[in-house]
């Protein structure tokens, strides 16, 4: 959520670095909220402190043995004036705060110009795609004689599920447990394990909802449930409704989960493969830092997203997102892309996104800053340090022999037992 003072007192600049994602502020609109929401204040007060003055009055007519009758009527009637100032207030300021829950993020002035992905920046490349001397498989095709069973998961789930067996499904945990004993033994995150069914209020927090209600698993029952799209919601959430210490921060978590997307606003993208699953997993990475901090834990966080594509060496590059092309609730954004033989090209593996305050103000997540001695928003940063399906699909297309086997990372080979080579089956 933007500051909303912010929103008042700076509205035209407000409304330009919106515009640079193609978002039209309605300043009319804004402006005639602004105004209502200020009448509806002043009468508030008004009455307010009329009843104040009233009752005081009641106070000293009896201390002088006066006939209070008028007072005390008058103050019953300012009471019930009150009753409905403040109702009229509860409710402009309900349209103002669900107006200002619509507002995406500010952009950071680093962020590249353009209306879509294709304005995109390169920022760094690592590595160099194998040349093959045969034709590359993808890894649907490839996975099909390894124990990659899509048909088996459309009869029992449906389309954009998958069936792992053998082989397969010991590559998918290795690459989890290798991103796990990365990033907590190296990288000096804090593993946690975290609820995959969260409120309303905590996909509110973190800006799925309102708008991205469509892309979420909706539970039935009698409460607000879903289940999550992604680990940041629930980790993030940790500091919901908190005051941190500034000997506290930053704070740096690790979590391995399962993450589940409707996916309603990609209908007909990626429906062949892995890349684009209702259930896959990841492991998540989130920062809650100072703001002073956050665009050096920005740069951080992405480099550690990074090494894990570097130990398993394959070949990626990062992108900055242009302004276009950005998250809702992020105020900047890389991109890391892998390349996918399989493909011929560049696919998203990881996001690592700097939020600012903007989901620490919708969580009330704040910090005693020691220089004002006041409570503050925090800053939060998220990025997948990796997504493992897709790593596994990066392994898969890279690492395969023309024979449909395929080279199991040298990395990863502690986590498999020693294994070797994934060998290709009829009977997979």
């Amino acid at each position: 959520m933007l500051d909303s003072k912010q929103l008042r007192t700076d509205t035209e600049n407000v409304a330009s670095n919106l515009a640079r994602r193609g978002f039209v502020l309605d300043l009319a609109a804004f402006r005639a909220l602004e105004e209502r929401r200020k009448q509806v204040q002043v009468e508030a007060d008004r009455v307010r402190a009329e009843r104040n003055a009233n009752a005081k009055a009641v106070g000293m007519a009896k201390g002088k043995g006066e006939d209070v009758a008028a007072l005390i009527k008058r103050g019953e009637e300012l009471t019930q004036q009150l009753s409905s100032a403040e109702a009229a207030l509860n409710t402009v300021q309900a349209e103002s705060d669900a107006w200002l829950m619509g507002l995406p993020n500010l952009l950071h002035d680093s962020v590249p110009e353009g209306r879509d992905e294709t304005a995109n920046v390169e920022v760094r490349r690592h590595g160099t795609p194998r040349v093959f001397d045969f034709t590359p498989q993808d890894h649907a095709d490839l996975g099909a004689r390894l124990g990659l069973d899509f048909e088996a998961a459309g009869r029992i789930s449906g389309a954009r599920f998958a069936v792992l067996r053998g082989g397969m499904v010991r590559l998918h945990r290795a690459l989890a447990q290798f991103m796990l004993d990365l990033h907590v033994g190296e990288h000096g995150y804090q593993e946690i394990y975290v609820p995959y069914i969260v409120s309303g209020d905590a996909l509110t927090g973190t800006g799925q909802l309102p708008k991205f209600e469509q892309d979420l698993f909706a539970l039935k029952g009698d409460r607000a449930l879903y289940l999550i799209p992604t680990a940041e919601v629930p980790v993030t959430n940790l500091v919901r409704e908190q005051i941190i210490a500034p000997e506290q921060l930053p704070l740096r978590y690790a979590a391995h989960t399962p993450c589940f997307r409707s996916e309603a606003g990609a209908a007909g993208k990626d429906t062949r493969g892995m890349i684009r699953q209702h259930q896959f997993d990841k492991v998540e990475l989130v920062h809650m830092v100072k703001p002073s901090e956050s665009y050096a834990a920005l740069e951080q966080l992405t480099a550690h997203a990074e090494e894990v594509l570097k130990r398993l060496e394959l070949p990626y590059r990062v992108l900055a997102l242009c302004a276009g092309d950005i998250g809702f609730g992020s105020a900047k954004t890389y991109d890391l892309e892998v390349w996918l033989p399989g493909q011929g090209k560049y696919r998203e593996i990881s996001s690592c996104s700097n939020c600012e305050a903007f989901q620490a103000r919708r969580m009330q997540a704040r910090w005693r800053n020691p220089e004002t001695g006041k409570p503050e928003p925090l800053h939060t940063l998220n990025g997948s340090g990796v997504a493992v399906g897709r790593a596994m699909v990066a392994v898969l297309e890279n690492y395969q022999n023309a024979d449909g086997s395929v080279i199991v990372p040298a990395v990863l080979r502690p986590y498999m037992g020693g294994i070797e080579k994934l060998l290709p089956s009829d009977k997979a």
